[in-house]
């Protein structure tokens, strides 16, 4: 088999999704020498043929078939139809960024000073005739284009005006369904494993050395990375098996020397020697440094990889959750040694169920065999994890997010927690390093340090790192959106189990015989525990129940629409929510994590927490649409799901197709821009975004599902939400609940 077709069977693992040249920018041959065929010679994806891209039809009603003139005719240029000839990548790459990049950073922005115009040569002239390429999403759209030629070797090259020119919304579809997804898989072979293995987190010696801990009984994958290290020995692979039973005090032991966990693997045949062999099943991670499995993060991620036909990476995501269950105990924070003693919040059954309609439903044998699979893995994490020590509070039979572990996470930034340290580093005149090492080796005992780890690991097990809803408490709180989840888990087993396996599932881990009305029963109980213990009908809001001091909080958080997801709530809930809780979370750009009040004032000794005001994330849009529809309240979804893509689109537009984790949502300028813990993941690049964000990228496809032709135009203009509503006709004002 071909170096091609190897690389491609790999899922394009770390792999350009354009490198084939030829399908981006034509034959590599002088463009100028090609013949009249040329044309037809090279593919037209993304480039004009008549008189628009392709990609522009969805959002433009009706085009009239015109001669194609010359690219230097005045008719054709009115209608966009040039294409432009770059004779020299290279040096029109260097002109650009010197005359337009005037802050340095190799983006083009509306922070940039420069003339925002810049000359080059028409196609049909030979470069000859030149015409002028205006305005900053042009120019950005230009930079974007040539280094992407760069790094495919090319230095010359035809372009469409119409790829530079492209509808913003149409641009950002595009790219996340033919370049974001492709860059964010990942395929595990002998090739790439010291690369995903290796981690940038953790600064000891140990940690510098990639490695890779497999499950004690799973020989097959030990075998096959420990041939994998032999055949590559410049890569110094350490495989190492774990234990049988795997402790806390065992994950903190290796801490030190940190390692990537095995995930699922199949059979295959071996294209280069014909023998059998194991291949990994593809996963999405969520962007920017991260080449681990994420937990909700792949849920999410999983809903917009549908949408874009994305099945095998989305199936294969399940199929490491199961084998995660199965050898570790639990779906993890993500599969790295120091995350084995911290979940995510659970979205398997759901996750499932999704695949499971796209890969042939009940009328398909392995679609049935799949969801079974998945639904017995979803169970016994039900069983093992959410509803038992300690996570379960006994009294009120809720769950709360409090992960096991010891000692200081070791996998954040140094100086994380230099402030909650320093009174500790005081009393015991020890420099910091020695004292972490003193702690965590048991020499020192804190009570109070350990219940603020115990909380900080509940808060990192949460998904909702950092928040002050959760400091100094989480461990501690019946969340509405963990038990919304749980919710979710129960009437989803309870739906399986009457129809695919007759009413009667045999438990193979523990023998126990269960029927959907047991499921059902336990659903019911937990919605009117929870509206027992969370529900507010003066503010329409669920708040967290605090088990430990057996008192509700009132931290007005977005994750009370999550009970809108699960359907949990009653319909009056629904509707006392819509009027009730609503208004003080919806702003400029969709809904906002928390009120600014339930967060408090901010200052040099209580910074900013990223999933506190002002920030909004694809999570809780998602979830709010899919809640508000489910209750009948598919205008209001429609409503937020347009401020939440005006946001995205205008930062996409006016910073060189940025696609952030998070955005500052009440503000329009610079919404990427976000000042808290972290930064922003997906800010970070050069000339040109490759990736995205994960969920943000399902997020923005999702989001379109909602708006109508007339809302695209709007969005591809970036009109502010006001100004759009207040535009629309009363007749249309109904379709966003206004």
């Amino acid at each position: 088999m071909s170096a091609t077709r190897t690389r491609r069977s790999s899922s394009r693992g770390f792999m350009d999704p354009f490198s084939d040249a030829e399908v981006y920018y034509g034959p590599i041959n002088d463009p100028k020498k090609q013949s009249s065929q040329r044309a037809f010679n090279r593919s037209r994806a993304f480039s004009v043929f008549e008189n628009t891209s392709t990609d522009k039809k969805s959002f433009d009603e009706t085009y009239s078939l015109q001669r194609r003139g010359s690219e230097d005719d005045s008719y054709s240029s009115s209608k966009g139809n040039r294409r432009f000839f770059i004779e020299n990548v290279d040096s029109t790459l260097e002109e650009l960024l010197r005359t337009e990049d005037t802050d340095r950073n190799f983006q083009i922005t509306v922070e940039d000073n420069g003339p925002k115009v810049m000359k080059v040569g028409t196609s049909n002239s030979g470069g000859y005739n030149t015409i002028n390429v205006r305005g900053t999403y042009m120019l950005s759209n230009l930079l974007q284009e040539l280094t992407i030629a760069k790094s495919l070797g090319r230095h010359q090259i035809i372009l469409d005006e119409a790829r530079i020119n492209e509808n913003p919304v149409a641009r950002l579809s595009r790219l996340i369904s033919k370049q974001f997804w492709d860059y964010l898989t990942r395929r595990i072979d002998c090739n790439n494993i010291a690369k995903i293995a290796s981690d940038t987190k953790i600064n000891t010696p140990e940690a510098k050395v990639p490695r890779i801990y497999i499950p004690y009984n799973c020989p097959e994958q030990f075998e096959f990375y420990s041939k994998a290290s032999k055949m590559h020995p410049s890569l110094k692979l350490d495989v190492q098996y774990l234990p049988s039973n795997i402790t806390p005090e065992y994950v903190k032991s290796i801490n030190d020397r940190p390692g990537l966990l095995a995930l699922a693997m199949r059979e295959c045949i071996d294209p280069e020697t014909g023998e059998k062999s194991l291949t990994s099943y593809p996963y999405a991670v969520p962007g920017g440094r991260f080449n681990e499995l994420y937990g909700w993060d792949s849920y999410m991620m999983a809903l917009g990889l549908l949408k874009n036909g994305k099945i095998d990476v989305a199936k294969g995501m399940v199929e490491h959750f199961i084998f995660e269950i199965e050898h570790y105990g639990k779906i993890l924070n993500a599969n790295r040694s120091y995350y084995l003693c911290r979940s995510q919040p659970p979205f398997l059954t759901d996750m499932a169920l999704q695949i499971f309609k796209r890969i042939g439903g009940e009328n398909d044998p392995n679609a049935v065999a799949f969801l079974k699979r998945s639904f017995q893995a979803a169970i016994k994490e039900y069983k093992t994890v959410w509803v038992a020590y300690p996570r379960l509070d006994c009294d009120t039979g809720l769950s709360c997010y409090h992960p096991d572990g010891l000692g200081i996470p070791p996998e954040t930034e140094s100086g994380h927690f230099d402030a909650v340290l320093k009174p500790y580093l005081n009393k015991y005149d020890l420099p910091r390093d020695e004292f972490i090492k003193k702690y965590n080796d048991g020499k020192i005992i804190e009570p109070s340090l350990d219940e603020f780890f115990l909380h900080d690991r509940g808060v990192r097990e949460s998904g909702h790192d950092t928040t002050y809803r959760f400091e100094g408490v989480c461990a501690y709180l019946a969340t509405i959106d963990l038990n919304s989840l749980l919710y979710k888990y129960e009437r989803d087993i309870a739906d399986v189990i009457q129809e695919f396996y007759a009413d009667s599932y045999e438990d193979p881990n523990d023998g126990t015989v269960t029927d959907s009305a047991h499921w059902r029963k336990l659903a019911e109980r937990r919605k009117e525990t929870v509206t027992k213990y969370m529900w507010d009908e003066e503010s329409g809001f669920f708040f967290d129940y605090n088990v430990h001091v057996k008192k509700r909080t009132f931290y007005q958080s977005a994750t009370t629409f999550w009970s809108l997801w699960s359907g949990l709530a009653t319909d009056e809930q629904a509707k006392t929510m819509v009027e009730k809780a609503l208004p003080n979370l919806e702003v400029l750009g969709g809904l906002v994590s928390c009120t600014e009040s339930s967060r408090g004032e901010i200052s040099l000794l209580r910074p900013s927490r990223q999933w506190d005001y002002p920030f909004g994330w694809a999570p809780h849009q998602i979830l709010a649409w899919q809640g508000l529809s489910n209750y009948g309240f598919k205008g209001v979804a429609t409503r937020l799901a347009y401020r939440w893509l005006f946001i995205m689109t205008k930062a996409f537009v006016d910073y060189n197709g940025i696609v952030v984790e998070k955005y500052d949502i009440t503000k329009g300028t610079d919404p990427h821009r976000v000042v808290a813990e972290y930064g922003n993941q997906g800010a970070d690049f050069k000339g040109v975004a490759r990736e995205g964000f994960g969920w943000v990228n399902s997020s923005y496809i999702l989001g379109l599902e909602y708006m109508n032709n007339h809302a695209k135009r709007a969005l591809g203009a970036c009109i502010p939400p006001v100004p759009f509503f207040n535009s629309l006709k009363p007749s249309e004002k109904k379709l966003y609940a206004l």
